[in-house]
């Protein structure tokens, strides 16, 4: 794993790398700068509704309140969704560099069915996540449990996302869940690398991007074994 994240630091400034995470922050921070929007009027109306003249001495407050929970909960399920739609992009650069060999006999992955893969990841990661807000709640009394109990969570959520958009391109659908099961205990360790990216500041933005690098390391790797 420490292999595959070096040699993915390392590739960031290949071209074709660099136009995929330029496109796709320029996409993620549009949807977020609009969402942000929407919820700032949908919110302060929604209490002026409620509270009438009352809301304008705290709402503002709750409102960025509102929206940093919703960007904590939203960044990683939005960035590796739109990050889906160009990951074909990001691997066959890798596989162009280091595994020539698997390149030649790869699938593109349809548009289509990108979108979806895409989709389902982010509602995974908004559901899941949002089930365990209570629990992510509790446990901000511990210090370290949040934190523990997302990298974990997120982890294993993020250990397939990424294997998929790789696997995606050299197997039909039995074939990825059958290579599911065999590398569960190995991909989580993928998966928690990578969900550790995104609780960085500054790095969370070249996460989804450094993800599927490493996952495309970490497939042809595993397969070479």
């Amino acid at each position: 794993m420490i292999r595959a994240f070096f040699l993915s630091l390392a590739q960031l400034g290949d071209p074709a790398i660099r136009r995929v995470l330029f496109r796709s922050l320029a996409v993620t921070l549009a949807l977020f700068a609009g969402a942000g929007i929407a919820l700032w009027w949908g919110v302060r109306a929604a209490l002026s509704g409620w509270l009438g003249a009352q809301a304008g001495e705290w709402s503002a407050a709750l409102i960025v309140v509102v929206e940093l929970l919703a960007f904590w909960l939203a960044f990683r399920a939005v960035a590796v969704a739109v990050v889906g739609l160009f990951a074909d992009d990001i691997v066959a650069a890798v596989e162009a560099r280091h595994y020539p060999d698997r390149l030649a006999s790869a699938r593109p992955v349809p548009f289509a069915r990108g979108v979806a893969m895409g989709l389902g990841s982010a509602g995974r990661v908004i559901a899941i996540n949002l089930i365990l807000l209570p629990l992510y709640i509790v446990l901000l009394a511990t210090g370290v449990g949040t934190a523990a109990a997302f990298l974990v969570v997120n982890g294993w959520l993020l250990a397939r996302d990424l294997g998929d958009m790789v696997a995606a391109r050299h197997m039909d659908r039995a074939a990825m869940r059958r290579w599911r099961k065999a590398t569960g205990p190995a991909r989580f360790l993928l998966g928690l690398a990578a969900a550790a990216l995104f609780v960085v500041p500054g790095v969370n933005l070249l996460a989804p991007v450094l993800g599927a690098s490493m996952a495309t390391h970490f497939f042809h790797m595993r397969r070479k074994a």
